[in-house]
Order: structure tokens, then sequence, then C-alpha cells
């Protein structure tokens, strides 16, 4: 029997070490059979019968709020200064403060300072040691618990000056822990606060405002100048200028016609349109994206992958490690058991592994936020971490390289058959077919597409061309190569085929059983970025960018000149151009970038598949590693650099991490070391660590 399976979204998770112990709480739930908890998302999935009450209660010890998933929610803002926890620290720093200026006036450890220390003590760590008592009567050591041994050790041995001191550095470093992830968070939370709730429909003629999830598929909205679009949909009255930002990245508006397809959570910017709605609100392109990019947080980054591990070992460690700096040199040297009880106390709090933990998950939130807000989706950690590696990227050319919109650009008959009856029987066959060429004979055909003949099995030749029965005759529409399959072709039509292609034009012929009726030449105009971005690949550290392409080797070939390719590698089926990508592996990684759909194996086999312009196509969302939402190759180098960026972010946190533990801990051994300075060393590292991470933020195209 299935178990019931929810989904809430959570307010207040600020670390994660109290992540794994919030899903630890769940887990003892009797009525939980799974839990998965998403700390970058803020995210919960609860497999089993459990109320929020419950999962409350499990999450008290942090103060966290439980919502369910599709339960809007205005986060509200509160003042930094109006936070209890934050007007307890304040209140500790004052007492903290009258307490040294007493010791100063009046001399140490007197009863009125000593009082001062103690009251700051409690009022700024009175949280922290429920807590951290709570969790020692369990044996569980987090940091909660390392603090109050050492607050606990501090006033044992007369330090409160000391112990004050830990109590106020913690808070303001929790404080500012929390405030650096939440603000890394809002990648997300901006996302979903981008579609309105409500929509205008129209019914029977009169105006009704309801909320989005009310909608149906085929119902007509109304959107007004200077809306937001509620939902996705197909405009069928009206035209307007539409900033798409929110989805693609472009900062250009598109103006929409009769028939073009609008997303959830644009901005109609002059005119007014009726829209019918194509998408129920949780499959819209935004939902879809808001999912992904949430599922792609919760993916660990081999780099993340390898921490946990590395923590798993640590942590142990450094209670060893503790425990024998407090026993033995008092048993075997005769040492003072105070002192190395002390000592013993630092290397607890200084090897916290709170900092090393969070270097990766932090860094990796953030780039996946800042690549959604700028049109790039990347579906995973792993895959934002690999493609700073990429050394070899293979494009397809129509859509890619080029606009993807060829056109008609010669029709020549060699028979007695006319230029527009060719182009009539050329239209004819293509018209069942959804290949770009075909799309441009039939845009050629123009008014002719009207007067079509009927055609009778018609069948599609992979990668080469069509045929089908017009009037009870056979006709062909294909490549040359198809036709030398089937007949000699004249040397003469060889080379006028020969200098169209040089042109960089890509030639079909149309033929029958009789022989060659004629030719039609189409072309496709190259990008205007692709130039640059090839270029900026290069200086980036690319080795070799290669056309993988089922046109004709001349055409490829121009094209490929153009742009300054390494390599050109043309007339290929789907699956030559996957051994092409294995191929190329020799070079190191390997990323394929195409439309999603025609070069969904090429994308599949490769490293990283990119899609172009993933924006309402479910397939490229679906099967590429990365989509970029615009049709924008300008994109490509932007998620590179922002990979690169990413992996040395995290080696740098990780290096901070380790690096500030290890000199602590040398600092130990002489007595230089005392818990303030380790409270100072770990916290102070886990700060770092975060703020360093968010530059990231500032990552653009």
């Amino acid at each position: 029997m299935a178990t019931e399976k929810n989904v809430y979204r959570l307010q207040g998770l600020s670390c994660t070490s109290c992540a794994a112990k919030f899903e630890k709480n769940i887990r003892q739930i009797d009525t939980v059979e799974d839990v998965q908890l998403n700390f970058g998302a803020s995210k919960l999935t609860v497999d089993g019968d459990v109320s929020i009450l419950q999962l409350e209660k499990a999450g008290a010890f942090d103060g966290i709020k439980v919502f369910p998933e599709k339960q809007r929610n205005t986060k509200q803002h509160i003042p930094f200064w109006l936070k209890r926890e934050n007007q307890t620290t304040l209140v500790s720093l004052v007492l903290l403060l009258a307490g040294y200026g007493v010791s100063a006036a009046n001399g140490q450890n007197n009863w009125l300072s000593i009082v001062l220390f103690a009251l700051a003590i409690l009022i700024g760590g009175y949280s922290l040691m429920k807590e951290g008592l709570l969790n020692l009567s369990k044996l569980e050591f987090d940091m909660s618990t390392l603090m109050t041994i050492a607050v606990i050790g501090a006033a044992l041995i007369g330090d409160w000056a000391e112990g004050a001191v830990v109590v106020f550095l913690f808070s303001v470093s929790e404080a500012l822990e929390s405030y650096s992830i939440d603000k890394a968070r809002n990648s997300i939370s901006s996302l979903m606060e981008i579609a309105p709730t409500t929509a205008t429909v129209l019914r029977n003629g009169v105006e009704y405002e309801v909320e989005v999830e009310e909608l149906m598929i085929n119902d007509v909205i109304l959107i007004k100048p200077g809306q937001k679009i509620a939902m996705d949909g197909e405009v069928i009255q009206g035209n307007s200028s539409v900033n798409q930002s929110a989805i693609t990245g472009e900062s250009v508006p598109v103006h929409k016609v009769l028939g073009d397809e609008v997303f959830a959570g644009t901005l109609n910017e002059e005119g007014s349109m009726q829209v019918r709605v194509t998408k129920l609100a949780e499959d819209t392109t935004i939902a879809k994206i808001i999912h992904l990019v949430e599922e792609a947080q919760a993916e660990k980054a081999p780099t993340q992958q390898f921490v946990d591990r590395f923590a798993k070992y640590y942590t142990p460690a450094i209670l060893a490690i503790s425990v024998l700096i407090m026993v033995i040199p008092p048993l075997a040297m005769g040492g003072l058991w105070s002192d190395w009880f002390y000592k013993g106390l630092v290397v607890l709090v200084v090897g916290c592994p709170c900092a090393l933990v969070i270097s990766t998950p932090i860094a990796i939130v953030t780039a996946i936020g800042n690549a959604a807000r700028n049109g790039v989706l990347i579906k995973g950690g792993i895959h934002l971490e690999e493609t700073g590696q990429i050394k070899v990227i293979a494009f397809d050319k129509t859509g890619t390289l080029t606009e993807g919109r060829p056109e008609v650009t010669d029709v020549i008959s060699v028979s007695a058959v006319t230029e527009a009856e060719l182009l009539k029987q050329a239209a004819s066959i293509e018209r069942f077919s959804q290949h770009p060429l075909a799309t441009a004979i039939m845009r050629a055909a123009g008014k002719l597409s009207n007067d079509l003949l009927e055609v009778e099995d018609f069948q599609s030749i992979t990668g080469k061309g069509a045929k089908g029965l017009l009037g009870g005759r056979l006709v062909y529409v294909g490549s040359p190569n198809l036709y030398k399959e089937m007949d000699r072709l004249e040397e003469s039509f060889e080379q006028r085929i020969l200098e169209l292609q040089r042109q960089g034009k890509t030639v079909m012929l149309v033929w029958s059983e009789a022989g060659l009726d004629g030719m039609i030449a189409v072309a496709d105009q190259v990008r205007k970025s692709s130039l640059s971005v090839i270029q900026k690949l290069h200086q980036m550290g690319i080795r070799k960018t290669v056309m993988l392409t089922g046109d004709n080797q001349s055409t490829a070939s121009a094209i490929g000149q153009q742009l300054g390719l390494s390599e050109v590698k043309a007339e290929l089926l789907p699956h030559e151009k996957v051994a092409m990508i294995k191929s190329m592996r020799q070079y190191g990684k390997v990323a394929m970038i195409g439309d999603g759909v025609n070069d969904a194996p090429a994308l599949a086999s490769a490293n990283i598949g990119i899609a172009m312009g993933g924006a309402g196509t479910d397939t490229a969302l679906e099967t590429a590693d990365i989509a970029l939402m615009a049709d924008d190759l300008e994109k490509l180098p932007y998620t590179i650099n922002l990979s690169m960026r990413t992996k040395q972010i995290i080696l740098q946190n990780i290096s901070i991490a380790l690096g500030l533990k290890v000199i602590a801990l040398l600092l130990i051994i002489p007595g230089w070391l005392t818990l303030w300075m380790a409270v100072m060393a770990d916290m102070g590292a886990t700060v770092i660590v975060v703020l360093n991470s968010l530059r990231l933020m500032r990552s653009r195209v």
C-alpha cells in the first residue's frame, strides 16, 4: 500500500546541523516512513501520516515553521533590531561591556562584575544552553552542545568574562549566518513570487477575478497593459510587447501576435491581449523551473559528497583528540587537570566542522539561483561543477549556431516541370515533415499552400528526406546523397549543386522514377552572436569547438570557416552524432549543445547536455543537464564562467574552513588559544565561507 507523500516549505531553518537534527527528529515519529529535507530550498518531503503540529514540534529547538507547499506565504519582513534573538544579543553586549567596566574600576572577579557577566550569559545564551543541555543529556555533540560545555567550563574555573564573550560571539555569528543563508535562498523565493496568484478570466463575455489554481485548459484570460501574465498560453486576440526576462533572462521585450506562446510571470508592457490557457498552474514553465531548481539544489555535487564523507571521520577524530588532550597529559606527565581540561574544551570548540560542512552547499545554492535568474537552468550541483571542466563543445548547426529559420533562396527546374509546380510538389510532401528545411519550403510555397496536391503513402527517410505518391507518381524530396543512392547524378547538375553549397546553402532535390525534376536551395543565417561566442570559448580554455550536423559538407564547411570552429563534421545521422561525441572524449569532458529534441541522443551521451531555447520546450527541460531558457548563445560563456567561479569559491571555502582550524589547533599547544578565540575561529570561518559564497550572486551575463 502506497504511503501518503506530503511536501512542505520551511521557515527558520538556519544551519546544516539543525537540518540534520530536524530530519532525525521527524524520522523518530512512528507514522513517518521516510523523509527528505532539502536544506538549500528549505523544503521538506514526508512519506507518512503526520501533522504540521508534529513537524513544528520536531523543529521547535530551532524555531522552524512548517507550511504546505501550495500555500502561498508572504514572508513577513522583521527589521534586524526587532528580532528577539538580536535584542537578547544586544542586551548581552551591554551587560558584557558593563562587566568589563566594573572589572576595570574595582578589579577582576568582584561580585558585581561576576553578576553582570552571569546575566550576559543567561540572557544572551538562554536558548543556546537550553538546547545544549538537552543534547548533552542525549549525548548528541553539535555546536550548541560544545558551546554550552565551553561556557559552563569557563564558569566552573571562575572565568565568567570569557564565558560571556563566548555567548556573545556565538550569538552574533549565528545571526550573521542566518542572514546570509536567507539571502542565498532568496534566489528561489524571488522565482516563486514572479507569477501572479490571480487572473482575470472571460466567461460569457463577463470578467471574473479567480485564483490561478482554479483556471482550466482552454479558459480565456484577459491581460491588460502593465499586468503580469498569470498562465502559460496562446495569444488569441490582440498583440503587445512582453518582457520575458523573468523566464529567459532576455532584457529586450518580445512582440507577441496572434498564435504566439506566452509564459506565466512575464510582463505585458503595452497592448491588451486575450490568451487561451494551455497549461495548468502546476505545469507552467515557471512552475517547472522552480521545481527543477529546487531539485538541483538538493542534489549533492561531487565536492560536497567528498566533504560529507570526510566530515564523518573528521568529527569523531576531533572528539577523540579532545578527550586524549584532557586525560593523557595529567595522567602521564603530571599536568594540571584544570589546564588540560580547558585545552580539551578549546579543541572541541575549534574542531566543530560547521564551516566545512556548509562550504559547498551554500556555494551551489547561490550559483544555481543566480543562473536561474539569468535564464539558465542548471539541473544539479554535479552539472554545475562539470561545466567548468569542459574541454570540447559540440554544436548542432540549425537553431544553435544559426538562426534556425532557413529560407528558400533558389528554385531551379531542370525538366519540363515549372518552378511553381516544383515548389508545389515539394510543399505537398514536406507539409507532413517537422524538419526546419520542410518549414522553409512551406513558407516559400505561401499562397500555394491552399492548393497542394493530395499525398498518399508519405514516408520520412531519417536524415535524408521524404517521399510520397502524388497522383499515383512516386516523388522524392531529399538530399543529393539520397538521389545518388538511387541513380547517377549528371556532372552538370553536380557542379550546380556544389556551387550552391559553396555559398553556404543546403540543396534538396525533387525527383521521380522518370528522373530529376529540379532543385531547391535553402540558407540559414548564422547568428550574429555565434562568432563572438566561439572566440570567447577559445579564450576561456576550450580546446575544441566542433559542429555536428546532418547538412552537407560544403555548407557546413562554409559556416565552420566563417565562425572559426576547430572542426566540422557533416552529413551525420543521429547515431553518428553519438559516436562522434564518444570519440571526442579523448580530449577531455565534452558538452553537446542543441535544441533538446532532435539532438536528444547526442545530448544524453555527452558529459553535459545543453539545450537551446528551453522556455516552453518540455523535452529540453526534461532531457538536458542545462537549459538556456532564451534562444541566446551568449549565455554559454556565462554558464561556463559561473561554473569555474563556483569551483574556485568552493575550494577557497574548504581552504578557509580547514586552514583556520589547523592554525587554531596549533595555537592550542602553547596555550595561546582561549575559548573565545576558538569561537571566533570556528564561527568566523563559517561566516567568511557564507559571505564568500554570496559573491556568486554578482555573476552576470
